[in-house]
């Protein structure tokens, strides 16, 4: 079993990191990206300018044509092997959605989202207990796991909402809970893509700010992180990276 920060409480769980962040820079895109995805995954509606709505790519995500699009099939170029040990950063529903029961990886998770923290440690344990090792609440630079725990980490879909800087200190945090071999496998926007622009402003209009980095200046970072590009993947909107520390 994983070696987690023990809480005394629902409470106190729910809040530690709230307090922990309130210190920091990033602490109000947090909380945006947590309120839109509540939102998204409560099933209520956005309100938005009828000229947003008037958009194709609007058109494509009520059609549900756009999730195709976006989706970054991290498998590809990291496939989780046969009891290794993966931590999904930011995993929204993929347990429920990925093929873990095929791969028979053991799933652990991190979110910031409780009420998807929670419906999925219900349904997780339901749909397979041995491989579904649980979801902790937490943003993605405080992760809630020990040293040299993982072979491999996960963070695909959010990197886009938060700056350089913030990823430099989520980076330090996955160096810290991937064993010497481990890897990350995480994706950003390539802002060349045609989609790029028309997606962030959507986004944008749902309520979460979406920052546009050059490829250029995200390998700058890595690099300077202590990171090795060992696979790129490109996709529709977002670039994947295999990344060895």
């Amino acid at each position: 079993m994983s070696k987690k920060k023990s809480v005394s409480s629902l409470e106190k769980e729910q809040s530690s990191w709230f307090a922990e962040s309130k210190s920091d820079d990033w602490q109000t895109q947090i909380m945006a990206v947590k309120s839109r995805f509540d939102q998204e995954y409560n099933g209520e509606a956005f309100e938005l300018p009828p000229e947003v709505e008037a958009m194709p790519i609007f058109q494509e995500r009520v059609s549900g044509n756009l999730n195709t699009k976006v989706v970054s099939p991290f498998w590809e170029i990291a496939k989780p092997k046969k009891n290794q040990k993966c931590l999904d950063i930011g995993c929204g529903v993929s347990f429920l959605v990925y093929p873990w029961r095929d791969w028979e990886a053991f799933f652990y998770g991190q979110e910031i989202s409780t009420i998807v923290r929670d419906n999925i440690n219900h349904r997780g344990s339901l749909l397979n207990y041995k491989l579904f090792k649980g979801v902790e609440l937490g943003p993605a630079h405080q992760l809630n796991y020990e040293a040299n725990e993982f072979e491999l980490a996960i963070a695909t879909g959010f990197s886009c909402y938060y700056p350089l800087d913030y990823w430099m200190a989520v980076i330090q945090e996955v160096k810290r809970v991937l064993k010497a071999e481990g890897q990350f496998v995480f994706d950003v926007i390539n802002p060349e893509q045609p989609l790029a622009e028309n997606w962030a402003i959507l986004e944008t209009y749902l309520g979460s700010e979406v920052f546009l980095f050059p490829l250029e200046d995200w390998e700058k970072m890595i690099k300077a992180m202590g990171g090795k590009i060992v696979k790129r993947l490109g996709g529709e909107l977002f670039q994947l990276y295999k990344v060895k520390f």
